[in-house]
């Protein structure tokens, strides 16, 4: 396994699981000091949203790690792209200039599409 990948699906993988494990166990108001689109957001959406999170972050580590669909790593990285993307439009559209860690995080997904193609399984 590339050594590279896990240094950047690692942290990626662990923002993803604490933040989609967020979603899915705190309230609306809970939410709402880290996430203030939630207001605007049904909460079974924002339930799915952590979920698909905690899954997208247990595919950048599990597959590789056992060898087992390893092409799911990758998959589950370019879901994070097209997530983060997601989330800036979403940060744009209600007036939110703070886009940084949405630009990280598109970025470190992009890296780690990058590094999963990279590796041979």
């Amino acid at each position: 396994m590339n050594v590279a990948y896990w240094i950047v699906a690692g942290p990626l993988s662990l923002f993803y699981l604490y933040g989609g494990g967020v979603k899915l166990v705190r309230s609306r108001e809970g939410l709402r000091p880290m996430m203030a689109w939630v207001d605007s957001t049904p909460m079974p959406a924002v339930r799915a949203i952590g979920l698909i999170e905690v899954l997208g972050a247990i595919g950048l580590i599990l597959p590789p790690l056992t060898g087992i669909a390893s092409w799911l790593a990758l998959a589950a990285a370019a879901g994070f792209v097209v997530l983060q993307i997601g989330a800036t439009r979403v940060h744009l559209r209600r007036g939110d200039r703070r886009i940084a860690v949405n630009i990280v995080l598109v970025v470190t997904a992009s890296v780690t599409v990058w590094l999963a193609t990279t590796w041979s399984p």
